[in-house]
């Protein structure tokens, strides 16, 4: 299973867009630092996408007391328990995970939650390759399906957005064996 996260801002991300000749599509723009934090999973077998949600408005610290990683060990360990549960250990004696080496990756939270479901297990990626998980393909078409040329009003219309895109994906998972193998390498012909 290849397992990542992914930060979606409440400005929107702009793209080329189809428009009608001699009008020039608008998309609105605020100055707003909040954002959402998506965890989420894809099965490499069956396509299936299991995917968690964080919110952190820009003063979360100060609501909170807690820095940016404690949340993210807090969000990605609440993460783990949610595959634990989607793959129980009953049926799925093993379950390794491809996750990268984020600072969240690690801790007591995290700690506590493998205790809980001892049968997942991570396989590490090394630092600074991206390109190795393939979720990170299904980020981008997460990201264009969901939130491109968007302006969304609060935090609860981007999660709209962004699980109802999920829900797509669910439902269409030759797409996602698609997008998580890549595009075959082409061979050189000399």
């Amino acid at each position: 299973m290849s397992q990542g996260e992914a930060r979606f801002p409440m400005v929107p991300t702009l793209c080329a867009a189809l428009g009608v000749k001699g009008h020039r599509p608008t998309v609105g723009t605020r100055d707003c630092k909040d954002l959402l934090y998506v965890f989420a999973v894809v099965n490499l077998v069956t396509a299936a996408v299991h995917a968690n949600t964080l919110e952190s408005p820009k003063n979360a610290k100060k609501k909170t007391g807690l820095s940016k990683a404690r949340r993210m060990q807090a969000g990605f360990a609440a993460h783990l328990r949610h595959v634990g549960r989607m793959y129980p250990r009953q049926m799925y004696p093993r379950v390794v995970l491809l996750i990268d080496n984020a600072p969240w990756h690690r801790g007591k939270p995290i700690d506590c939650a493998m205790r809980d479901n001892p049968h997942l297990a991570f396989k590490r990626l090394p630092s600074y390759s991206p390109q190795l998980n393939p979720i990170e393909r299904f980020w981008k078409k997460l990201r264009r399906r969901a939130t491109h040329n968007r302006l969304f009003d609060t935090l609860a219309d981007l999660k709209t957005s962004l699980r109802a895109s999920l829900s797509y994906f669910q439902t269409v998972r030759h797409k996602v064996i698609s997008i998580i193998e890549g595009r075959p390498k082409r061979k050189n012909t000399k």
